[in-house]
C-alpha cells in the first residue's frame, strides 16, 4: 500500500481532529492511507472510559494554561505538547490486516524500533504503549471505525515532562514518564526522530511512503486516491 505522509507542524488539537476527519472521509471513495505528523500546543486529552473524567479536575488542568479535550480514542488521560512527535495514521486495515490488536502491536513495534535506532532499549508491557523500564516514553490510543483508523501515538522527544506531574498518565498508578532526550541526556528534537519513525513504520507495515503536498491547505484538500 502507498501511505501519504502529511507534515502538519505545530497546530492545535482541535485542528488536528478536524484534519483527521478529512482524511477519514477520503476512505469513502476507496483506500487513501495517510500518516499525519504534528506537534500540539499544550493540551490534556481524555479517552473512552467507564464514566466521564471529573470536570473539577479538568478545570484545574485548564488553569495551567493548557487546553482540555474529551476524545473517542482508547485510553484515559494524557498530555500533548511541543517536543512530542504525534503521529495519526489514517489507514484502512483492509489493505494491511483486519485486526485492531495486530495494528496496535505494529504501532508499538514501530516505536520500539525507533527507540532502538537511538540506542534506547524500549519494550511493551501489559499496559498499552511503549516503555523504558517503568517509564512510558510513548502513549498509544486509537479509534477504529469500519476498519479505518484514527488517533495514534505520541512519542516524547524533548517534551517538558513537568506537564505530566498534574495527572496520572493514562490512569496507571505508580508509573512515570520519560523522553528520548531524558534517556540520552541530550536534546532529541521531533525533526530528528521523524525519519526514524517513518523508516520503522514503512518496514513494520510493509508499505511505501509518499510525501504529501507541503501546504496544509493543499494537503487537507487532496482528492481521494492522489499520492
Amino acid at each position: 500500500p502507498v501511505v501519504e505522509v502529511v507534515r502538519l507542524g505545530l497546530l492545535s488539537y482541535q485542528e488536528a481532529l478536524r484534519l483527521q476527519q478529512v482524511y477519514v472521509n477520503r476512505h469513502r471513495s476507496g483506500p487513501a492511507h495517510a500518516l499525519l505528523l504534528c506537534q500540539h500546543q499544550p493540551v490534556y486529552t481524555t479517552g473512552i472510559r467507564n464514566k466521564p473524567y471529573p470536570e473539577p479536575l479538568l478545570d484545574r488542568l485548564r488553569l495551567l494554561g493548557a487546553d482540555v479535550h474529551r476524545t473517542n480514542r482508547g485510553g484515559l488521560i494524557t498530555f500533548h505538547g511541543p517536543g512530542q512527535l504525534v503521529c495519526y495514521p489514517v489507514l484502512h486495515l483492509g489493505s494491511f490486516k483486519k485486526s485492531v490488536r495486530w495494528y496496535v502491536g505494529q504501532l508499538e513495534k514501530t516505536v520500539i524500533g525507533l527507540c532502538s535506532s537511538f540506542g534506547v532499549e524500549a519494550s511493551t508491557s501489559p499496559h498499552t504503549g511503549v516503555w523504558v523500564g517503568d517509564n512510558k516514553i510513548c502513549a498509544i490510543g486509537i479509534h477504529c471505525g469500519r476498519y479505518v483508523t484514527s488517533h495514534g501515538l505520541a512519542l516524547n522527544c524533548s517534551t517538558d515532562l513537568s506537564w505530566f506531574d498534574h495527572i496520572v498518565p493514562c490512569g496507571i498508578e505508580g508509573k512515570g514518564v520519560t523522553s528520548l532526550s531524558a534517556e540520552l541526556r541530550r536534546n532529541v528534537s521531533v525533526e530528528e526522530a521523524v525519519p526514524r519513525l517513518l523508516d520503522a513504520f514503512a518496514h513494520l507495515f510493509d508499505c511505501q511512503l509518499s510525501d504529501a503536498p507541503e501546504s496544509l491547505q493543499d494537503a487537507a484538500e487532496t482528492p481521494p486516491g492522489r499520492t
